[in-house]
């Protein structure tokens, strides 16, 4: 009975190794041959754009050192805490769907954990050169303090909105403008399919 639970936990591992082992490559390819702020133009509507962000997914900030000290703990329990889901999610034979999607999500949430807690240890700035490995001591920042690697720009749409629109007519507007990376997509991925999917994967059990 033991090996059969832990024979059904191999996909969901086999996603999330898949999952970070393509958000830590790209992420440390960049790092190791963009400069901050230098980008590849791949077409008009997507541009590999090399940016770091202190906060959450998409580039969005949360208050200084003391904001990143908490999110990063925050992100170090809420791993934990996923990954809890998706162990009893597996062990009561939840939705196929339920268990892709909470995968995904932890994949994404560890992937740019792993940013925080290493990269700051293990690279140097990226300001004006292009970053190189350090021995432990000599990166840019602390354990808890780095700073999370985004590449993937997709300005779809660029132009002055209709001056009838509330608000923000008349304005300059990117669509779409957030930075952001492989880990995000999988977690933007998870939850649009569990939002998508809902009533099949929170149906009750009769």
């Amino acid at each position: 009975m033991q090996n059969h639970k832990y024979k059904k936990l191999k996909k969901p591992i086999l996603l999330i190794i898949l999952v970070l082992l393509i958000d830590q490559i790209s992420k440390i390819y960049i790092k190791t041959h963009f400069q901050l702020g230098e980008e590849i133009r791949v077409t008009d509507w997507f541009i590999i754009h090399f940016t770091e962000n202190n906060g959450m997914a998409f580039g969005t900030e949360f208050g200084g050192d003391y904001g990143k000290l908490f999110l990063s703990v925050f992100r170090i329990f809420a791993v934990f805490g996923i990954f809890y889901w998706l162990y009893t999610s597996v062990k009561q034979n939840q939705s196929k769907i339920l268990i892709f999607s909470i995968s995904l999500i932890f994949a994404g949430a560890l992937g740019n954990i792993l940013d925080s807690i290493f990269y700051g240890v293990f690279f140097n700035d990226s300001l004006g050169h292009v970053a190189t490995l350090q021995s432990i001591g000599n990166g840019y920042a602390p354990v808890l303090f780095g700073k999370v690697v985004d590449m993937l720009y997709f300005p779809m749409w660029k132009g002055f909105l209709p001056t009838w629109i509330p608000v923000w007519g008349g304005q300059y507007f990117i669509f779409f403008q957030p930075i952001f990376n492989i880990a995000d997509s999988a977690i933007t991925v998870g939850v649009a399919i569990m939002f998508i999917f809902q009533k099949r994967v929170f149906k009750e059990e009769k």
